[in-house]
């Protein structure tokens, strides 16, 4: 990173002539308080992907007691990341301004909050309302915690590896979070799939306000209220839209054209007024960089081709190959503990062989996991999933190097745009994922059930829910004894399942493909920034 884009110089390097504090820091921070910073921040990843997680492994039963329509079950999933993907831009922003420790605490407290109030939910409405609740106190959370590490780690090849740890409490977060949610869900409702965030939230706040050091930018310039309402209505829109046409299977659905029409106009306007702006609420300027927009590509992509995939994934365990909430839990660690490993070794791997190669053979190898679920003959075994997602999960630590290439040349000012644009990304991409290749798989399910006798017995609204989800179907068949109706649906899931894993699998080998060219041959994130 050049001095001119350092406002401070780690804390311990005696080689190196001390610079100023970061910006609105008060003084040069030290070695161990922002290991121990690292610590915090990587714990607000680890509850959120547990939480995620968690989610996965309750669906299920979540389906079985509230009956969720087909598309009530995909808002539930997705109106998480679809609230934090349009928030994410203006609270970063905001959080420059106000102050990212202080807007760290309040998204720790409004996710506490949030998570408590499961205790009343009981219909499929009051559910995805506090995950819209649970999707304003991510959004406070994780640009915050990225752009913290960039203004506490301003060398290089530290704050590399303080990003591959990051990225491997994600995996860790992503372990836990089946076993928690197995066990809890053995002993309890699926309510504590969201109580537990409350305890891990309250030691957040304690932690943060302890350890933490305050952080914003200096004359960061007027905040933007027009463009921080283009970016949450564009993208909001954009993402109904997408959604109602893949559930149509078709694009004649004049409200989603009129709604992506707009979206399409608010989202240009958004752009447009960045860009000419002296102080814009997100800088797209950084686009220009060839390993930012690298980094930025292999997270929407990989996190599109991946998230229905693992949602489906996760079903199929429990009510196809009869796993309990518990043993699903533990098949799915593999590729959640492949994942932190890959992610700890990708920056020192990076230096041997270059980031781009580590970077795009990840992805490539993630795909390959994919591909191997959807091209098994015969019927699908458990040891092909479990073996296909240890390969996801090796290629997807690669992403460590993406977010490295993503802070390697940003600015510490722009720390909040760049760690706003990373996470857009990953959560953009799920929603995406999880609407165009969730609902592609739904209209293969309900392809491969209707019409079957199975469900000529049980009447107009039975069929509608049996046709809906393979939750309800399972539900219906255990209440009636029909173990034909539980055999037809888990067929039909199942090769939806497979050919949505050959779609996602051969989509991240695109982008294995397009990362590699994109990113300029010798690119080291360990080196000083462009």
């Amino acid at each position: 990173m050049n001095d001119s884009r350092a406002t401070s110089q780690s804390a311990g390097q005696s080689t190196t002539p001390q610079a100023a504090p970061p910006h609105g820091t008060k003084a040069p921070v030290s070695r161990a308080r922002r290991w121990g910073a690292l610590v915090v921040l990587s714990a607000s990843l680890f509850v959120i992907m547990m939480d995620m997680t968690i989610l996965n492994i309750a669906l299920p039963r979540m389906a079985a007691e509230l009956h969720p329509t087909s598309d009530q079950q995909l808002w539930i999933i997705d109106v998480y990341a679809l609230v934090l993907a349009g928030l994410l831009v203006s609270f970063a922003a905001l959080a420059d301004r106000w102050g990212r420790k202080r807007m760290l605490m309040l998204g720790y407290t409004i996710f506490g909050l949030a998570s408590l109030l499961v205790l009343f939910a009981n219909s499929a409405e009051s559910v995805i309302m506090i995950r819209a609740l649970l999707g304003i106190g991510g959004a406070m959370i994780m640009p915050t915690t990225l752009s913290l590490i960039r203004v506490l780690f301003t060398d290089p090849r530290e704050r590399a590896t303080a990003l591959s740890i990051w990225a491997a409490v994600s995996g860790l977060g992503a372990a836990v979070g089946p076993l928690v949610g197995g066990v809890l869900l053995e002993h309890f409702s699926w309510h504590a799939a969201f109580l537990v965030n409350v305890p891990l939230m309250v030691v957040g706040v304690i932690a943060g306000i302890i350890v933490l050091p305050e952080s914003r930018v200096k004359n960061p310039g007027r905040w933007d209220f027009i463009a921080a309402i283009l970016s949450l209505a564009g993208m909001t829109l954009a993402v109904w839209a997408i959604k109602k046409f893949a559930a149509a299977a078709t694009f004649l659905v004049p409200a989603a054209l009129i709604a992506f029409a707009l979206a399409v106009v608010l989202l240009a306007w958004f752009v447009i007024r960045c860009l000419r702006s002296s102080a814009p609420l997100l800088e797209l300027a950084l686009f220009k960089n060839r390993p930012f927009s690298a980094g930025i590509i292999a997270a929407l992509g990989s996190s599109f081709a991946m998230g229905a995939a693992l949602l489906l994934l996760a079903q199929w365990m429990q009510i196809v190959d009869g796993a309990t909430p518990i043993e699903a839990g533990v098949r799915l660690v593999p590729v959640a503990i492949a994942g932190a490993i890959a992610s700890l070794a990708a920056p020192p791997f990076a230096r041997v062989i270059g980031a781009r190669a580590v970077l795009a053979g990840g992805i490539a190898l993630a795909g390959i996991g994919m591909v191997a679920i959807g091209v098994q003959p015969g019927e699908l075994s458990n040891v092909t999933v479990i073996l296909a997602l240890s390969l996801v999960g090796f290629g997807t630590g690669s992403l460590a190097i993406g977010s490295a290439m993503i802070m390697h040349g940003t600015p510490e000012e722009k720390a909040g745009s760049a760690g706003a644009l990373e996470e857009t990304s990953y959560e953009l991409g799920s929603v995406l994922g999880v609407a165009i290749l969730g609902s592609i798989a739904s209209l293969l399910y309900r392809a491969g059930i209707s019409g079957s006798p199975e469900l000529a017995g049980l009447g107009a609204e039975g069929a509608q829910q049996a046709n809906n989800s393979l939750g309800a179907a399972a539900a219906i068949a255990e209440e009636f004894g029909l173990p034909e109706l539980l055999a037809t649906a888990s067929d039909a899931f199942t090769e939806s399942m497979q050919t949505t894993g050959i779609i996602g699998g051969l989509t991240m080998l695109a982008i294995a493909t397009l990362v590699f060219f994109l990113t300029p041959k010798g690119t080291d994130v360990s080196e000083g920034g462009h």
